[in-house]
C-alpha cells in the first residue's frame, strides 16, 4: 500500500503539532488559524492553512473542547419534530450558532421517552448550553433545568415560578390583538380551539384572546381541544358547527390546527370561508401561505425569539452565575384570505 504524501497511513491522524512544524509555527498559532475570529495575522493563517491542506489535517473539534473545555456545542431538546414550525426554529439556530463557530445537538426523544431524560445525554457532551422547546415542562425537568451546570432556556414556552430562563413570543398579547381584530371586523361569535393541556403558549394565547373579547362584551368563547393536531383541527371545525348557534369566527392556537379546521369546513360543507366564518391561526408555517390555505395567523419573530435565546447563553461565558429571565417578544397579526383579507 503506498503511504499518502504526509507519510502516515491511514489510522495515524495528522495533529496540530505536524502542521504547526510544516508551517514553522507554533502550535497555538495553528489553533488561532482555525479558531472563527481568533487573532492572527493573514500570512500566519495562510501558511497554516496550506500546511493543513498538503498533510490533510482536520481539527477535532471534540479533542479541542476536552482541553479548552468549551465543546463550542449548544444542545437543542426537541420533541415536536413533526409541527412544521420547529424545524423553521432548527434550520435558524443552526444558521445563526454557525455564523458564530458553534454548532448545534439535536436531541429527540423516543417514543414513550420523557423529554427529560435527554438532559443527562447532552450534558455528558459537554455542551456550553442547552435550549428545550417541551411543550409541557414536567416538575422533573424543571428541577434538572434548575440544577444543569450550564444556562438552559426554555424556547416559546415559560414555567411560572420557575428559576429557569425562557424566551417566547408574547402569546397573550398575540391572542388579544386576535380577538381586538375579529371584534373590529364585525365578528359576533368567535370560537378556540385550544392546544395541548398544560401546554403554556396555548394558555397565554386563550388568555389573551378571551379577555379581548370579554372586554368587547363578547361572551367566553365555546372551545374544542385540538391537541396541536392537523386531526385535532379537523374534529374541531365538525364539534364547533354542531352547536346550535354556530361560530362566525375560529382561532386556533397553532396553524397546523387551523389548517385542519379549513380542511374540516369544506369537509362537512354549508359554511363558507372567509363569506360565513372566518379562520385564524398562530405561528406563520410556510403552508399557512399557501394559496390553498391563505390562512389569516399570527406571526411569530423565530430570527429575534432565537437571537435573544442565544444572547442569555452567551452571557454566562465568563462563568458567572446569571440570574434567570424571561423574555418576550412581539409578533404581528398577517392577514390572508381566510379573514377576507
Amino acid at each position: 500500500m503506498t503511504p499518502p504524501k504526509n507519510g502516515k497511513s491511514k489510522m495515524e491522524r495528522t495533529t496540530a503539532a505536524d502542521v504547526a512544524r510544516a508551517a514553522g509555527v507554533s502550535i497555538s498559532a495553528v489553533s488561532r488559524a482555525f479558531t472563527p475570529n481568533a487573532s492572527i495575522a493573514k500570512q500566519t493563517k495562510s501558511r497554516v492553512m496550506q500546511a493543513a491542506t498538503a498533510l490533510g489535517y482536520q481539527p477535532n473539534p471534540l479533542a479541542r473542547g476536552l482541553i479548552t473545555r468549551r465543546s463550542g456545542m449548544i444542545a437543542l431538546l426537541m420533541s415536536e419534530v413533526t409541527n412544521p414550525f420547529y424545524p423553521a426554529v432548527l434550520e435558524t439556530f443552526a444558521r445563526a450558532l454557525s455564523s458564530r463557530g458553534k454548532r448545534i445537538m439535536l436531541f429527540t426523544p423516543g417514543e414513550d421517552e420523557p423529554l427529560e431524560a435527554l438532559l443527562p445525554q447532552a450534558l455528558g457532551y459537554g455542551v456550553e448550553g442547552v435550549v428545550i422547546t417541551s411543550a409541557r415542562p414536567t416538575a422533573e425537568m424543571t428541577a434538572a433545568c434548575e440544577s444543569a451546570p450550564v444556562p438552559v432556556v426554555l424556547f416559546n414556552r415559560t414555567v411560572e415560578g420557575a428559576a429557569i430562563s425562557a424566551v417566547g413570543c408574547d402569546n397573550e398579547a398575540g391572542g388579544r390583538k386576535i380577538a381586538d381584530f375579529l371584534v373590529e371586523s364585525g365578528r359576533k361569535r368567535p370560537a378556540f380551539v385550544a392546544g395541548l393541556a398544560g401546554a403554556s403558549t396555548s394558555l397565554y394565547r386563550e388568555r389573551g384572546f378571551t379577555a379581548g373579547l370579554t372586554a368587547a362584551g363578547l361572551p367566553t368563547p365555546p372551545r374544542h381541544v385540538g391537541d396541536f393536531t392537523f386531526e385535532g383541527g379537523l374534529r374541531a371545525a365538525e364539534e364547533l358547527l354542531d352547536l346550535k348557534e354556530q361560530p362566525d369566527a375560529i382561532f386556533a392556537a397553532n396553524d397546523i390546527m387551523a389548517l385542519g379546521v379549513l380542511d374540516g369546513l369544506r369537509r362537512v360543507g354549508g359554511l363558507r370561508v372567509p363569506e360565513d366564518v372566518w379562520v385564524v391561526g398562530f405561528d406563520d408555517i410556510a403552508a399557512a401561505a399557501w394559496p390553498s390555505f391563505s390562512l389569516t395567523t399570527f406571526r411569530q419573530p423565530i430570527k429575534r425569539m432565537v437571537a435573544e435565546t442565544l444572547r442569555i447563553l452567551e452571557s454566562s461565558d465568563d462563568g458567572a452565575p446569571v440570574p434567570p429571565s424571561t423574555v418576550l417578544v412581539p409578533g404581528r397579526l398577517i392577514e390572508r384570505n381566510s379573514t377576507a383579507g
